[in-house]
């Protein structure tokens, strides 16, 4: 990848805004923006790697220090593959998951870290094990030689860079095919061709529901589902994909994130619909693993003899006789049936699977190498970069895009690049210039009336209606299901913590202990109201959400400590407003931090971020956070007013 200096990259990036973008000047100018990010990133983890000590980086569950090896072993793949377990600081949530690139390191006896010269991939992890690919047998033997403590730390991603910009570059330079047709009609206001048939009626889904699934079929080109909070996204989808396949033999569906890919394969995989997934599961269960193209592989009655001959070329190269003459014969030979065996295997596996499903930067994986679909279907499309989803678009003929671009936008670390529009995903690129091409679900299932109306008012020009059955949901009688506790008219005694945020670092952000300590007060005290019977019973869950890590992990050694909620460990989950993308509880509270006298509030300005949010309840939303800081700014002035008004019953 050629190097260009800021200097160049925003010099074009100002030439062309200059200018009325044609398509490909548009592609080109994510391109700029996206090397932008991709320097920045790459900067980023560097200045981090150097400065930041083993144990900040095993407690930001970015490194497992010290590890204990398992055994090695060739993976149905034919990788090499070492199983790593965890040996210090089991209960830290880490950020390893399948796909993600990571480097060994050795501690010295004189505190100094050093890098192993390879580079692996995580296959799959469970709780405390891992399996990782490594790319030559001897890097294995490098690691277990060691008599140093070992750990491993998550690298900088090149892999899915280069995917993207390779993905980019395809779609600049297609001409007179159908991918060119799709990249000039996303970038213009022409209108998407239409089917004309008759509609289907779906009786078990809601009307809205129903012509988002028609509306779907119809499409020759394009067609999103624009699925707000709790409104049956998923039970859309799944059921445009199973109509879809009374028509097509197969067809494709990816998502930005693995876990994203997981839900929606599962289920697929309930509905009855044969899911061949491309890539491992993050949730490593019996289930999940069934489906996977490894698992599936391995269980074909072809791999035994697979297995054998690769284990003979392994030994063929070991035992090599120096004035063997027939050794490269041999070899061949093997290579060859290994390789017969190999396709009509993945010929089977691909024949008989409806469904082929991985994340979007996956579908550059090998085994799809030529493989081409009627449609393909991108969910949480609104949290994908444009250039990832151009990846899987040039081996479909149409594209349907779900999801909520008024929810979480794509991680972009460069504020330069996001400001210039990377962060705009293809999705709201086609809202806004094919609004006919978009199905708004209008029903929703998940929230109380009073917690959901803000959010459709605000986001969804009031279309969003509550269905009947719950719309009056809650926990306990006379209960105001949304409440705002104001830290600034709380005194504090001396010895007791303060409602003040504080810096903490770029990566984790800000703290404030007074109203952690404040938010576990008020669900202890909600607790008591409902009954511990009650509550384990009934298993009642609670979400507690943060917008920064400094303040979720702070709750989360809180909680740990309190006697109180140790029987309903199971039951409370603490996480960031990402981490709670697509979730639901019971109970939600909301730790805001922010608390200054100037009414700074940083990425909370962000309002697709708090509406993800104030939508995770389903009947008793708390907030917690000042309100002279908050209201300063006009959404939380009117959220806030909101509130009062519910809560006074106007």
């Amino acid at each position: 990848m050629p190097f260009y200096p800021f200097s160049y990259l925003f010099s074009t990036f100002a030439l062309t805004m200059t200018q009325q973008e044609s398509p490909i000047q548009s592609l080109m100018r994510q391109k700029t923006l996206l090397q932008i990010e991709y320097y920045t990133e790459k900067e980023t983890f560097r200045k981090q790697t150097e400065s930041m000590g083993i144990a900040r980086k095993v407690k930001r569950g970015d490194a497992w220090f010290p590890i204990r090896t398992g055994k090695s072993f060739y993976n149905s793949l034919n990788q090499s593959t070492l199983e790593i377990y965890r040996t210090n600081d089991e209960g830290i949530e880490h950020n390893f998951e399948f796909g993600r690139s990571l480097a060994f390191f050795e501690v010295k006896s004189d505190g100094t870290i050093h890098y192993f010269n390879f580079t692996c991939t995580v296959s799959y992890v469970e709780g405390d094990r891992m399996v990782i690919i490594i790319p030559d047998r001897n890097n294995i033997l490098d690691v277990q030689a060691h008599t140093n403590p070992v750990g491993v730390q998550l690298f900088f991603d090149e892999s899915s860079y280069k995917l993207m910009f390779d993905g980019l570059d395809r779609v600049i330079k297609a001409k007179g095919n159908r991918l060119a047709y799709l990249r000039d009609l996303f970038y213009s206001k022409a209108h998407p061709e239409k089917f004309a048939f008759a509609p289907t009626k779906f009786p078990w889904l809601n009307s809205s529901q129903e012509k988002a699934v028609n509306e779907v079929l119809w499409a020759k080109d394009v067609e999103i589902v624009h699925g707000p909070p709790g409104t049956g996204k998923t039970t859309t989808l799944v059921e445009a994909i199973n109509e879809t396949l009374m028509r097509e033999n197969q067809v494709m569906v990816c998502a930005q994130s693995n876990m994203a890919v997981d839900w929606i394969c599962e289920k697929l995989v309930d509905r009855g619909i044969n899911v061949l997934r491309i890539g491992n599961p993050t949730k490593v269960n019996d289930k999940m693993l069934s489906f996977t193209f490894e698992r599936r592989f391995e269980a074909h009655p072809d791999y035994p003899q697979l297995w054998a001959i690769r284990k003979a070329i392994r030994e063929l190269r070991g035992h090599r006789k120096s004035h063997d003459e027939n050794y490269h014969q041999k070899i061949d030979h093997l290579k060859a049936r290994a390789a017969e065996i190999e396709i009509h295997i993945n010929a089977e596996l691909f024949n008989e699977a409806r469904v082929i499903a991985s994340t979007l930067v996956g579908s550059a994986n090998r085994i799809l190498e030529g493989q081409k679909f009627g449609t393909l279907f991108i969910d949480e499309a609104a949290q994908a970069l444009e250039a990832a989803c151009w990846i899987p678009i040039r081996k479909a003929t149409r594209v349907i895009f779900a999801g909520d671009h008024c929810q979480l936008p794509p991680t972009v670390k460069s504020l330069a690049a996001l400001k210039a529009g990377l962060g705009k995903t293809l999705m709201e690129r086609i809202v806004e210039n094919k609004p006919e091409a978009v199905t708004l679900l209008k029903t929703q299932y998940r929230m109380n009336e009073d917690i959901m109306r803000f959010s459709s008012d605000y986001f969804y020009h009031g279309e969003v209606e509550t269905a009947p059955q719950i719309k009056y949901r809650g926990i306990l009688d006379y209960d105001d299901p949304i409440v705002w506790i104001n830290t600034s008219e709380i005194e504090t005694e001396p010895d007791e913590p303060d409602f003040k945020e504080q810096f903490v670092g770029e990566k984790f952000g800000r703290i404030n202990r007074g109203e952690a300590e404040l938010t576990l007060q008020k669900l202890e005290e909600y607790c008591k109201k409902i009954g511990k019977q009650r509550i384990l019973e009934e298993k009642i869950d609670v979400g507690i959400i943060s917008p920064y890590r400094a303040q979720v992990q702070y709750l989360r050694k809180l909680l740990h400590k309190k006697e109180f909620f140790k029987p309903y460990q199971k039951l409370i989950s603490v996480n960031t407003v990402d981490g709670f993308q697509g979730q639901e509880r019971d109970i939600i509270l909301i730790s805001m931090v922010r608390a200054n006298d100037n009414g700074q509030i940083g990425f909370l300005r962000d309002l697709r971020r708090m509406n993800v949010a104030i939508t995770r309840a389903r009947m008793k939303l708390i907030i917690l956070g000042n309100a002279e800081t908050m209201t300063k700014h006009p959404f939380y002035k009117q959220l806030w007013d909101y509130i009062q008004k519910v809560d006074n019953k106007e």
